[in-house]
């Protein structure tokens, strides 16, 4: 699930021209071009590093010569006071990327950070997946964050796995016929449905899809699903999972959940960037 260096090269480059446009007006004007720097990540909240490639590749293209060098892995968990990393290059380099830089590794350690808080409530007992719920353009980023937090990703898309969701099995004419279409459609695809009652789980029984999902189901409801299923199919959970909600979701016997809070409303990690003069050689 990682992006390849062309992809990860334009969206760091429609980064920087979002954000530099005709050129930094400011730092043009206030630092002269030979001036050299010496710029730190420094953590100042504890958290999970994630996006210190996409960091790197901020100021490298900036600078093809910057010198960035990371302290910590990505996945790693961190402490306030930590100094992550350490990048030498032009002073104005270093002003110019900043922002770039930081908006990416703040976010996707955001990600990383409240993803190893659900896999630490799992305990082991539930595999915690991602969903498409991203930032457009940041997908294959924050999802290489999840894996950073410890947790799995989910499809990378709609085009490499069958996910029949409710509005699918209302225009198919319901979960058996759905789930035959697909199969009929993409024979040799992963498919999974999405089920809201237990009556739907039945009928999802009935032709073998290749994972069930139970939707915003109470936890009595998918104790008896898990019941009626007795491990023939993989169970997936969603809708209404949080934190505090995770240790009796993780206790049903379902195998995954999904949560889409993970990316759609994980709070920026706290890291700051300090630049210093490095005097001329």
């Amino acid at each position: 699930m990682h992006p390849a260096p062309e992809p990860l090269a334009s969206l760091v480059a429609r980064a920087l021209a979002e954000d530099v446009g005709s050129g930094d007006v400011t730092t043009l004007a206030t630092v002269p071009a030979a001036q050299r720097g010496l710029g730190v990540f420094l953590v100042k909240s504890a958290c999970v590093l994630a996006g210190s490639a996409v960091a790197t590749e901020v100021f490298q293209q900036l600078e093809p010569d910057a010198r960035v060098v990371w302290h910590r892995r990505d996945g790693q968990s961190l402490e306030p006071g930590t100094v992550v990393a350490e990048v030498q290059a032009s002073a104005r380099t270093l002003l110019i990327g900043e922002r770039t830089a930081l908006n990416l590794l703040q976010r996707l350690s955001g990600i990383a950070t409240l993803t190893r808080a659900y896999v630490t409530a799992a305990a082991g007992r539930i595999t915690v997946l991602d969903t498409r719920k991203t930032t457009p353009g940041l997908r294959m980023l924050e999802k290489q964050a999840v894996l950073a937090g410890g947790a799995v990703n989910h499809r990378v898309g709609l085009h490499d796995a069958v996910l029949i969701k409710d509005n699918h099995v209302r225009l198919a004419g319901g979960v058996a016929a759905a789930v035959q279409a697909c199969r009929a459609a993409q024979p040799s695809m992963f498919v999974e449905v999405e089920v809201q009652t237990l009556d739907e789980v039945d009928e999802a029984l009935r032709v073998a899809p290749d994972r069930i999902l139970l939707d915003n189901m109470t936890t009595p409801m998918i104790t008896t699903a898990v019941a009626r299923v007795a491990g023939r199919i993989p169970l997936e959970l969603s809708g209404g999972v949080t934190l505090a909600r995770m240790p009796e979701l993780a206790a049903t016997g379902a195998q995954y959940v999904s949560v889409g809070a993970l990316t759609h409303s994980a709070p920026a990690a706290d890291i700051s960037f300090e630049i210093t003069p490095v005097p001329a050689a």
